[in-house]
């Protein structure tokens, strides 16, 4: 099996971002972001996905993190769909259900090429800490263009704010890493009708 890595350097006047991963990997992440409540949801894909994740990240915070979100999100897009390759022999569907005491989130995602993002999240706050809870949806929509995925996010139930993202991102990863899995009986094989993804 070749591996799948990649490593993605994307530069802009408002951030300068390198991603690194491994999909075939053990969990372990690194992140350098200035952004500790995303580098701890971050650090959910990785562990449940299975998925070795470096993000170092320099961007203009002194404005606010929208930029610096957005662009992780879509330079870690960037990267899976350079990791992937062609798609062949993967499950290409992943969905999970995440609960973390009162709350519960659903994740559904297919690797289809065609990028969508359903989101369906209700904060009842707006922050977490000094983190706009409104980036979450911006992570996402950058993580969908960039890598070519359809993705449903629906956060079944939930009251606190920090529960709330939590499962989102371990559900995440959890999708992800069903859907990228090898399946045995599809090796070589592209996972659709059309002949490519």
């Amino acid at each position: 099996m070749n591996p799948r890595t990649a490593q993605v350097e994307r530069n802009t006047l408002e951030t300068q971002i390198k991603v690194s991963i491994n999909l075939d990997g053990n969990g372990s992440a690194s992140f350098t972001t200035g952004l500790p409540f995303l580098d701890h949801m971050l650090d959910q894909i990785a562990r449940h996905g299975l998925i070795d994740i470096e993000v170092v990240s320099h961007g203009d915070l002194h404005i606010d993190a929208h930029h610096s979100v957005e662009d992780i999100g879509i330079t870690l897009g960037q990267a899976f769909a350079k990791a992937l390759g062609d798609k062949k022999g993967i499950y290409r569907y992943g969905h999970a259900y995440c609960p973390l005491d009162e709350s519960l989130s659903r994740v559904v995602v297919d690797f289809s090429g065609r990028p969508g993002l359903f989101y369906q999240v209700e904060f009842k706050r707006a922050f977490i800490g000094n983190f706009d809870v409104d980036l979450f949806k911006e992570f996402f929509q950058g993580f969908v263009n960039h890598a070519g995925v359809t993705l449903h996010i629906d956060n079944i139930k939930g009251g606190n704010a920090h529960h709330i993202a939590e499962t989102v991102f371990k559900a995440f990863g959890r999708a992800v890493r069903m859907a990228i899995s090898h399946d045995e009986r599809m090796a070589g094989i592209m996972p659709s009708t059309k002949g490519s993804l």
